[in-house]
Parts: C-alpha cells; sequence; structure tokens
C-alpha cells in the first residue's frame, strides 16, 4: 500500500467509518487496520500530530474536507457525508471504558515515576480504615507522597534549618483515577481539590485521558484555577509517564486538613510520624514507605490483571 500522510489517513478512516469520530478514535481504527505503518511516524504522539494538521487545514483552507461535530468530545466528520441526523446522534458524552485492572493497581506505576523523578517517596492511604468512611473519598487521597532533603543538604544546613523551624520537605496528595473523560473530570477533578489542595502539590492521576483539544484545554483551565496538577500515567511503558500539567506550588501546609487526616486515618497518621522520624535520625527508612517496583515489574505485573 502506497504512504499517507496524516491528512489522507484521517479522510481515508472518516469515510470508511462513515461517522464522527474523535481524533483518538480515528487512530485507533487506523491501528487496528494497520493504516497507522502507513505514515511512517516514530513519534510518541502521532494523534496530536494528526490533530494539528486537521485544525490547521479548517483554519485555513476555506474549502477544508473536515468538519467539526459540536459534541463532547470534540468530532471530525468530512463534510461531502455529513448530515442532520449524524451530528444529533453524537451528542452523548462517552463513558470511561471498563479495565480489566482496579485503581489500586496504578498505585505502584505513581511511586515508580514520582520516586525515579521527583525523588519522592509515597504512602497509600487506605480509604476503609478511616473512622468516618461516608466522607472518605472527599477527605482522604490515594496516596500521599515526601520530599526530603536528606541526602542532598548538608547535615549541618538540616539542623539549621530545623532549629530555625523552616519547612524544609514538601508534601504531596494524589488522587487516582483509571480514566479521564468529559465524563468524569469534574468530579474527579473536584475531589481531588477537595482532598489534595491541603499539601504543597497535589494531582490527579490518570492511566487514560481523551486525547481530544478541547478536553486538554479544559484540564489546562482547572489546573490554572484551582492548582491541582495532572499526571499521565504509561503502564506499558513507565518511564514515559509524564506531568501533562504541573501543580501550583504552596508554600504554606493546610495544617488544619492534615489534623483531620491524622485524626481520620491511622495509615496518614504513621506517615506523619514516618517524617518526623526520618527528619530528626537524617535517614530515610525506605522500607517504611510503600515499595518501588522496577519498570520491568509493572508492566509484567498488570500484563497479568
Amino acid at each position: 500500500m502506497e504512504k499517507l500522510t496524516f491528512f489522507e489517513l484521517a479522510i481515508k478512516v472518516l469515510k470508511e467509518a462513515n461517522k464522527p469520530m474523535t481524533i483518538e478514535e480515528i487512530w485507533r481504527y487506523a491501528q487496528a487496520r494497520e493504516y497507522d505503518v502507513l505514515v511512517g511516524s516514530k513519534g510518541k504522539t502521532p494523534w496530536q500530530t494528526m490533530s494539528a494538521r486537521i485544525y490547521v487545514d479548517m483554519r485555513d483552507n476555506p474549502n477544508s474536507p473536515f468538519v467539526k461535530i459540536d459534541s463532547k468530545p470534540k468530532k471530525f466528520f468530512l463534510k461531502e457525508l455529513q448530515n442532520v441526523d449524524t451530528i444529533k446522534e453524537e451528542k452523548e458524552i462517552i463513558q470511561p471504558k471498563e479495565t480489566s485492572y482496579s485503581e489500586r493497581d496504578l498505585h505502584p506505576f505513581l511511586t515508580y515515576y514520582v520516586n525515579t523523578y521527583l525523588n519522592v517517596y509515597t504512602k497509600t492511604i487506605y480509604h476503609e480504615k478511616s473512622s468516618k468512611r461516608t466522607y472518605s473519598q472527599w477527605l482522604h487521597p490515594d496516596l500521599v507522597g515526601i520530599n526530603f532533603p536528606i541526602g542532598e543538604w548538608e547535615s549541618e544546613v538540616l539542623d539549621f534549618g530545623l532549629t530555625l523551624g523552616s519547612q524544609l520537605v514538601k508534601l504531596y496528595s494524589f488522587e487516582v483515577k483509571k480514566e479521564l473523560t468529559f465524563a468524569n473530570i469534574r468530579e474527579a477533578y473536584f475531589q481531588a481539590v477537595s482532598n489534595s489542595s491541603w499539601a504543597n502539590e497535589g494531582y490527579l492521576v490518570t492511566a487514560n485521558i481523551l486525547h481530544d483539544e478541547e478536553f486538554m484545554t479544559e484540564l489546562k483551565r482547572l489546573t490554572s484555577a484551582f492548582g491541582i496538577g495532572i499526571i499521565k500515567l504509561d503502564i506499558e511503558d513507565p518511564d514515559a509517564s509524564e506531568i501533562l500539567f504541573p501543580a501550583k506550588h504552596k508554600t504554606e501546609i493546610d495544617w488544619e486538613t492534615v489534623n483531620k487526616l491524622s485524626k481520620e486515618n491511622p495509615d496518614f497518621r504513621k506517615f506523619i510520624v514516618r517524617i518526623k522520624n526520618d527528619m530528626n535520625s537524617k535517614e530515610i527508612i525506605k522500607e517504611k514507605y510503600d515499595k518501588v517496583y522496577t519498570a520491568e515489574q509493572l508492566v509484567e505485573k498488570i500484563k497479568k490483571k
């Protein structure tokens, strides 16, 4: 088969499928039929390249073959195939897909990523251990994390900082979801705002995210407005995980919420005690935090799900 450009590939898929599709759906359709090899792309996010090609053509070419369907998420179709009934059918919001793994199966992937690339040690918070379980999902994050200067600063500097009462550590809070789409983004994001805003940095974490320009714009707006960042985990290549939108760093900890969490949940209480002990001894006892698996071990574990 002859080589195709991203532009030509999108037209080919939409003609065959004969229905409006998101950029991600176009790319998945192409992969399922091995059309993706025809563009010869070696990039990590080829669908984004395709999206850019389509948007530029629609913006600059008055005779563009594409039309954008006003749905959530945004979908594209061909003008020559467009009709009113098709547009009406595309108003339904796509629901998150079922997966063979759970949210907690993603915890080790997050632990690996933040430990390897941010030098953060994590601790899983088990909601079911809390004394008031009814509201625990809006009070407790899924994981908490700590970044120590131990090993990076001289012992005398650490002592000096402690004497002055300076905050020498950075606290993190993480809310984990299997997938983020228009169907669940607001509830998921504001759950993260509710249970992660106490920390220096809070993140909403997911393994699957809708590859749609409007959706990514909404994530960027939410992060800018409320400060909770977004982390995308890659369960096939853990080292390819990335921070899509960094959290706003806060210099002050919400100690009222920290105190409430400590009262409600024994895991969080132990986490706080562990930090104090490690800072006093100037030695990190890694075994007291979540286990950090290798990338190879993580991939093997998720394949068995």
